[in-house]
C-alpha cells in the first residue's frame, strides 16, 4: 500500500508540472489572437547605405560550407558595403575548402576574410567575439553552416531598424529537407510551434524573445552594450538576447520572412542538438533569471521570461510519468484509488493545450496544414522518446557540469533522392550514446504497459502508453540504425 501511494503521489506531482507548462499553449493562443494585428513596421523606402558584416561561424562543415558562402555572396546588397567573415575553427578538410572558395570570391571583388584562431576556446561564442573585434559593419548578420539566406535577406531585415533602440531582427526558419523523412517532418512541426507561435506572439505582446543563433541581424552596438558574447552557457544566443533586452534594446521578429535551413536527418545528430539546446537553456536560466527578477520591467514580462527560460524542466517529469505509467495500470486494478484516477483525467487539458498551439502554428502559414498537423501524435511520442536524453541535459545544467559545444553535423541531405553516403566522414564519426540502450529497455518496459492496458481494458490510458512505447522504441532504434549501416558498409 505504501508503495502504491508513493507511486500515485509521484505521478500526480509529475502531471501537475506537465499541466502547468503544457497549459501555457492556451496562454500563447490567447495572446496570438489578442495581438494579431501588431505587425512589425519597416521602412518601405529602405535604401542600403550602412556597412554590414556577415559572420559565418564554422567547425568542420566540409559538405555545406561552399553552398553557404555562395548563397551569402548572392545576397542583393552593394559589394562595397558588405564584409564577410568566415570564422573557421575547423580541424579537417573544411579549412582547405574555405581557403579555395575565399580566394575565388576575393577575385570576384568581395570583401571576404578567412579568419582562423589558435584554439577553439569559447566555441561558437568565442569565434563570434573574435570576429567582432575587427568587424567594420554597423550591423552583424549571422548564419550557421546549414542555412541558405535568400537574396533579399538584408533588404528585408535592415529596413526594420527604424528605431535607435532596435538591436536585433530575427527571421523565421524554413526547412529545406522537411519532406526527407518522418524524422525531419516531425522536427519541422516541433520547430514551427516555436517560430510561428511562440516567437511571434511574445514579440507582438511585448515579451522578451531570443535570437535563434542564426538567420538574424544584430546592431553591433547592441552586442557590445549588452556585454558581448559569453561562452559560459551552451546557448550563447539565448544568453545575449536576454542581456540585451534587459539593457533596454528592442527585438523584431519577422514571422513572414523566412531563412531556409537543413534539419538533422539522423537521430544521433538530433539528440546531440537537443541535448545542447536543453542544457544550454537550463544554464542560461540559472544565470539570467536572477537578473530578470531584479530588473525594472513589468511583472508580466518577468513571468513570461521565467516560463520561457525554464520550460525544459519538464523533461525529467515526462520521463518519470512514462516510468510510473506502467505500475499505475496494475495499481488502479488492484487498489481503492478510483478517485485519484478520475482526478487525473483533467491532465488531458495539457495535451489539448499543446495541440491547439501546434494546430495554429500550421494553420497560420501552410496551405497543407491538415497533413502536417496529423503528425502531432508522432511529435508527442518523439518528445516522450527524447525525455531520457533531455533529462540528462537538464540534470547536467542544474548541477553546473560543463561540457563541450557539440556541433550538429550537416550532411547536405535535402531531397528524398539524397543519401548519406557510406564515405561520409561525419556520419562515420557519430557514436551511439549509451542512452540508446536505456531507451530500448524503456521501450520494452512501456510495451508491458501497453499489453496491461489492453488486458485490463484501460482504454483511456492506452494512447499514452502507446506513445511512450513508440517514442522510446523509435529514438533507440533510429539511434542504432546508422551504426548498423556504418558497420555493414565497412565489411
Amino acid at each position: 500500500m505504501l508503495f502504491d501511494e508513493i507511486v500515485l503521489f509521484a505521478y500526480i506531482f509529475s502531471l501537475l508540472i506537465l499541466l502547468f507548462f503544457g497549459s501555457h499553449g492556451f496562454v500563447m493562443i490567447y495572446y496570438h489572437f489578442k495581438y494579431k494585428r501588431n505587425e512589425p513596421k519597416g521602412n518601405k523606402n529602405f535604401n542600403p547605405q550602412e556597412l554590414v558584416t556577415i559572420q559565418l561561424p564554422l567547425y568542420n562543415e566540409m559538405y555545406v560550407v561552399e553552398r553557404l558562402i555562395n548563397a551569402v555572396c548572392e545576397i542583393d546588397y552593394p559589394k562595397d558595403k558588405l564584409e564577410i567573415q568566415v570564422l573557421d575553427d575547423s580541424t579537417d578538410e573544411t579549412v582547405n575548402i574555405v581557403k579555395r572558395i575565399v580566394e575565388k570570391k576575393k577575385s570576384e571583388g568581395f570583401d571576404i576574410q578567412h579568419i582562423r584562431r589558435g584554439s577553439r576556446e569559447g566555441f561558437k561564442a568565442g569565434a563570434l567575439k573574435e570576429g567582432l573585434k575587427i568587424a567594420k559593419g554597423k550591423y552583424i548578420a549571422i548564419f550557421d553552416a546549414d542555412f541558405i539566406p535568400k537574396k533579399d535577406f538584408l533588404k528585408n531585415t535592415l529596413r526594420y531598424f527604424t528605431d535607435d533602440k532596435v538591436g536585433m531582427v530575427q527571421t523565421r526558419w524554413e526547412h529545406l529537407n522537411e519532406d526527407y523523412s518522418i524524422l525531419t517532418k516531425i522536427q519541422a512541426l516541433a520547430l514551427d510551434g516555436h517560430f510561428v507561435i511562440e516567437q511571434s506572439v511574445r514579440n507582438k505582446a511585448g515579451f522578451f524573445i531570443n535570437f535563434n543563433g542564426t538567420g538574424g541581424v544584430w546592431k553591433k552596438e547592441c552586442i557590445e552594450d549588452a556585454g558581448n558574447w559569453h561562452a559560459d552557457t551552451l546557448t550563447e544566443d539565448l544568453d545575449l538576447s536576454y542581456r540585451a533586452q534587459l539593457k533596454g534594446w528592442k527585438f523584431i521578429y519577422l514571422r513572414d520572412f523566412t531563412t531556409p535551413s537543413e534539419l538533422p536527418s539522423e537521430m544521433n545528430a538530433l539528440k546531440a542538438q537537443q541535448f545542447r539546446w536543453t542544457k544550454g537553456a537550463i544554464e542560461t536560466a540559472k544565470k539570467i533569471l536572477p537578473l530578470v527578477w531584479k530588473a525594472n520591467i513589468p511583472f508580466r514580462v518577468k513571468l513570461q521570461s521565467t516560463f520561457h527560460l525554464t520550460n525544459n524542466i519538464v523533461f525529467p517529469f515526462i520521463l518519470l510519468a512514462g516510468i510510473l505509467n506502467v505500475p499505475l495500470v496494475f495499481i488502479k486494478n488492484a487498489g481503492p484509488y478510483w478517485n485519484f484516477f478520475n482526478f487525473m483525467a483533467i491532465f488531458v487539458i495539457a495535451f489539448i493545450s499543446s495541440f491547439m498551439m501546434y494546430y495554429y502554428a500550421q494553420k497560420d502559414v501552410y496551405s497543407d496544414w491538415r497533413k502536417k498537423i496529423a503528425l502531432f501524435p508522432l511529435f508527442m511520442a518523439g518528445s516522450m522518446g527524447l525525455a531520457l536524453n533531455n533529462t540528462r541535459a537538464v540534470i547536467e545544467g542544474l548541477r553546473g557540469k560543463k561540457s563541450e559545444f557539440v556541433r550538429t553535423p550537416k550532411f547536405r541531405v535535402v531531397s528524398k533522392q539524397d543519401t548519406i553516403g557510406k564515405n561520409n566522414k561525419y556520419i562515420a564519426n557519430l557514436k551511439v550514446d549509451r542512452s540508446a540502450f536505456v531507451e530500448l529497455i524503456l521501450a520494452i518496459y512501456c510495451l508491458i504497459g501497453v499489453v496491461a492496458s489492453i488486458y485490463f481494458m484501460e482504454i483511456a490510458a492506452l494512447p499514452f502508453q502507446v506513445m511512450f512505447f513508440l517514442g522510446f522504441a523509435g529514438v533507440s532504434l533510429l539511434s542504432f540504425r546508422q551504426a548498423i549501416i556504418n558497420r555493414k558498409a565497412s565489411i
